[in-house]
C-alpha cells in the first residue's frame, strides 16, 4: 500500500511539474498563431496557387487548361524573357555596389554624435519616404532635355542638351541615379546601426597599437559589420531584381525594349497579354533565382564567430 501511495505521489509531482511547461507551450503557440495565419494566408497559399497556375494555360477570362511544364519550356525560347533576365542581372550588378558605397560613406559621415549631425541624417533619409512612382516622375522632369535641371546646367557651359532617356545607356544611367538617390538613405541607416554597435574601445586599442584608419576599417569595422552588410546587400539585390516601377514610368521598357526587366515582362504578359499562367511560371523562376542568390550571399557573408 505504501509503495502504491508513493507511486501516486510521484505521478502527482510529475504532473504538477509538467503543467507549467504545458501552459507555457500553449501560451507560446497562441503568440505564434497570428504570424502562422498571416504567413499561410499571404505567402504559402498564394505561392501554392502561383505554382499551380504556372502549370496551366490560365487566361484572365475563360477556363484554364493543364499543360504541365509547357510554360517553362516556352521560357527557354522567349528572347524577351532571356534579354530581360540578362538586363536585370546587369542592372543589379551595377547598382548594388554603388548603393552600398554611397550608403557606407554617408554612414561614416553621420555616425558621430556631434551637434547638427541629426539634420544631415534626416536629409539623407528623406528620399526614402518619397514614393517610388513620385520619385520617378520627379527625375523624369529633371532629365527632360527642354526644362530639366541637368540640361539647364549643361546649357550654362555651352553644352547642347542631352536626351537622356532616348538611348539604352542613357536610360539605364538615369534610372541608376534616381534609385541611388532614393534608396541610399535606407541602406545608410542599416549600416549606421552596425557601426554604432562596435565598441569604441576596440578603435582605441587599435590606435594604441599604431594602426591607421585603413587598418581600423579592414580589421575592425568591416568584420564586425558582417551581419549588417549581409542584410543590406541581400535587400539591395532583391530590390534590384524586383525592379519595375522606375522602368515602367521612366523608360516604359524602351528604347526598343532595351530596359525591360523580368518583373516588367511578367507584368506585361499577365495584365496586358492576359497570360496569367505564363506570368506565374516566370514568377516562380524569379523566386528560385532570388533564393539562390540570397543563399549564396548569406553563405559568403556568414558570421563565423
Amino acid at each position: 500500500m505504501q509503495s502504491v501511495a508513493t507511486e501516486k505521489t510521484l505521478k502527482r509531482v510529475q504532473a504538477n511539474r509538467r503543467s507549467p511547461v504545458r501552459r507555457r507551450q500553449r501560451a507560446g503557440m497562441l503568440f505564434v498563431l497570428p504570424s502562422v495565419i498571416f504567413i499561410t494566408l499571404f505567402f504559402i497559399i498564394p505561392l501554392v496557387l502561383t505554382m499551380w497556375m504556372s502549370l496551366n494555360n490560365w487566361p484572365l477570362l475563360g477556363t484554364s487548361r493543364f499543360i504541365g511544364l509547357g510554360n517553362y519550356q516556352h521560357l527557354v525560347t522567349d528572347t524577351v524573357f532571356l534579354n530581360g533576365l540578362l538586363f536585370t542581372t546587369k542592372y543589379t550588378i551595377l547598382i548594388t555596389p554603388i548603393i552600398f558605397l554611397v550608403a557606407f560613406g554617408l554612414a561614416l559621415l553621420v555616425r558621430q554624435n556631434i551637434p547638427g549631425v541629426g539634420i544631415f541624417r534626416t536629409a539623407y533619409f528623406v528620399p526614402v519616404i518619397i514614393g517610388l512612382s513620385t520619385a520617378s516622375y520627379i527625375w523624369i522632369w529633371m532629365f527632360n532635355n527642354q526644362v530639366g535641371i541637368f540640361d539647364g546646367i549643361l546649357r550654362l557651359f555651352g553644352i547642347p542638351p542631352i536626351v537622356w532617356l532616348s538611348t539604352g545607356i542613357g536610360a539605364l544611367f538615369a534610372v541608376i541615379v534616381m534609385i541611388v538617390w532614393k534608396t541610399s538613405g535606407f541602406t545608410m541607416v542599416l549600416l549606421m546601426m552596425g557601426l554604432q554597435s562596435i565598441p569604441t574601445e576596440l578603435y582605441e586599442a587599435c590606435r594604441i597599437d599604431g594602426a591607421n584608419r585603413w587598418a581600423e576599417l579592414w580589421n575592425i569595422t568591416l568584420p564586425l559589420m558582417r551581419r549588417s552588410i549581409a542584410l543590406a546587400l541581400v535587400l539591395s539585390v532583391i530590390g534590384s531584381y524586383l525592379a519595375f516601377d522606375q522602368f515602367y514610368i521612366m523608360t516604359q521598357g524602351g528604347p526598343q525594349g532595351q530596359t525591360i526587366t523580368m518583373v516588367f515582362w511578367i507584368f506585361t504578359n499577365s495584365f496586358t497579354f492576359f497570360k496569367l499562367g505564363y506570368g506565374a511560371a516566370m514568377s516562380i523562376i524569379l523566386l528560385i533565382i532570388l533564393l539562390l542568390i540570397s543563399a549564396i550571399q548569406l553563405y559568403l557573408l556568414r558570421d563565423n564567430t
